[in-house]
């Protein structure tokens, strides 16, 4: 009985470990406040999930994998993203079922070479791929590579549908996604794609909310998403009603998934809609680009209740009320839209969110469009967690990276590091503290001697939430390509319940 005992409280906090488990009691535990409390260690193990890029032969992709340096890590460790694909019956060989050799990597071999495999903790790694079969990639983190491994997926697409910018990080697998922002409109182009990274299948239910409630759809139920593999699935198809905003739901109801939504327009490029943060009755949507020509605000509502939300826009000089959207109604069940126009007028913003009076939960993003007539292009922007202990945006480039923070309550002081390049260069840390109801682009640190990509790690230090995101432009100065990704906190480190040390009272 007593080694039964101790092999589960061991079990327990390995899981704690990996997977962010936090709490577990004996039997007889009265939850007393003379218990322990629970040691803060570092993750041993991280997933990560990146979709097929594009489905343009033009495309020219960018993968850059960060881990932090880490105190209390295991010091040794690795890292690698490969390509995702499903292992049919006839690539096994004969009863062993042993998988054969000889397939192409492009095609997603498990033995070939992974496309990016980072040497060490604090100097980003990188790797490339182009065209329209470039597969979706299935990332493993163990030991010192694990806690707060970030992996920035970038790519660009000359011309077409979807030209310009598009970037996202890569997903940690999950069994719920809310995309506020998706449409089905004429001239978009929006695709969700699925990512299993198990050995067994996942099933998965879509589902598409459009203004006036749930899109009829008789195709969004019971996907199977085959074992180590990727699906694409365009959302005109499941649904033939055409609507300007659209919110996607994934629930996964057996395994566990990566999503994502790329959202294709004829005129504005094309970006990556990531997941937004799970249902809250405060929102807040970081680092609107100060250049934005049009900010286009999407919310939902999944419960029974409708929401009312006050909106303030937190710029450098303070919160203020955008005239005419004093306020938005979100009705139950419903995706409603709201155009807010040239908003930021110039200045850094951020959308922040709260109720009139009652809370209810809420999703939110905004479409962001810069440049005019045939230089336009768009990106998306999900309500974000705050930045917490640290967050990691990987793959910036030397005068073309813009970090933005906001402290919508309290003063929040924040230290920014930059890597080193991942091709040469030095760290470098700069510490900043913003004004409560204010959002700051601020004059990040770039590595000395920079050569290559460089990781941004921000880090809460005192006062109220900070929140933030990246903004990364295209090369070409005169075309607006662009894309924005949200730093929530990388949860890299995880409480893990203490194991007593005499169980000799389980044993009566």
């Amino acid at each position: 009985m007593k080694r039964t005992t101790l092999s589960l409280f061991a079990g327990t906090a390995a899981l704690a470990a990996v997977t962010g488990f936090a709490a577990v009691s004996a039997p007889g535990d009265t939850g007393a406040d003379t218990a322990e409390p629970a040691a803060v260690l570092p993750v041993e193990r991280s997933s990560l999930l990146c979709p097929a890029p594009s489905n343009s032969d033009l495309a020219e992709t960018s993968y850059t994998s960060f881990t932090p340096v880490t105190q209390g890590a295991d010091e040794k460790g690795t890292a690698a993203l490969g390509a995702a694909t499903a292992e049919s019956e006839d690539e096994k060989d004969g009863d062993k079922g042993e998988q054969k050799e000889g397939k192409d990597e492009k095609s997603g071999d498990k033995a070939g070479k992974p496309v990016v495999q980072p040497e060490k903790p604090g100097t980003p790694a990188t790797g490339k791929a182009s065209g329209a079969d470039t597969p979706a990639l299935i990332g493993t983190a163990g030991g010192s590579h694990a806690p707060g491994w970030t992996v920035q997926q970038t790519t660009e697409v000359a011309a077409g549908t979807g030209r310009g910018l598009l970037g996202l990080n890569c997903t940690a697998p999950d069994t719920e996604f809310w995309f506020p922002g998706a449409s089905t409109a004429t001239g978009r182009t929006d695709y969700v794609h699925l990512t299993n990274p198990d050995d067994s299948a996942a099933v998965v239910d879509i589902e598409l909310y459009g203004k006036d409630g749930a899109l009829k759809s008789t195709v969004g139920e019971g996907i199977t998403v085959p074992p180590n593999s990727s699906e694409s699935l365009l959302l005109s198809t499941l649904s033939d009603e055409k609507q300007t905003d659209v919110t996607v739901h994934v629930g996964v109801r057996s395994g566990r998934l990566g999503a994502a939504v790329q959202a294709l327009d004829d005129k504005t490029g094309g970006d990556w809609l990531t997941a937004a943060a799970d249902p809250a009755g405060e929102l807040v949507v970081p680092g609107i680009p100060e250049d934005a020509t049009a900010v286009r605000l999407v919310l939902f509502t999944p419960g029974g209740s409708d929401a009312d939300l006050k909106v303030r826009l937190a710029s450098p000089s303070g919160a203020i009320t955008p005239a005419g959207h004093e306020t938005v109604h979100v009705k139950a069940g419903m995706t409603t839209g709201v155009d807010l126009g040239e908003v930021t007028r110039g200045e850094a913003g951020s959308l922040v969110l709260t109720p009139t009076s009652q809370s209810v939960p809420v999703v939110a993003a905004v479409r962001v469009v810069r440049g005019e007539g045939g230089e336009q292009e768009s990106a998306f922007i999900p309500a974000s967690d705050p930045v917490g202990a640290r967050a990691t945006a990987a793959d910036n480039r030397a005068k073309r990276t813009t970090l933005s923070i906001t402290a919508p309550d309290r003063a929040a002081k924040v230290e920014v590091t930059a890597s080193a390049g991942s091709e040469g260069g030095a760290t470098a840390s700069k510490t900043f503290t913003i004004k409560g109801g204010t959002t700051q682009n601020v004059e990040a640190p770039v590595p000395a001697g920079l050569e290559g990509a460089y990781a941004l790690t921000v880090e809460t230090v005192s006062g109220g939430p900070a929140y933030a995101s990246r903004t990364l432009t295209g090369e070409d100065d005169d075309v607006a390509s662009f894309t924005v990704q949200t730093l929530p906190d990388d949860r890299g480190m995880v409480s893990v319940p203490k194991a007593e040390e005499d169980l000799s009272v389980l044993q009566q």
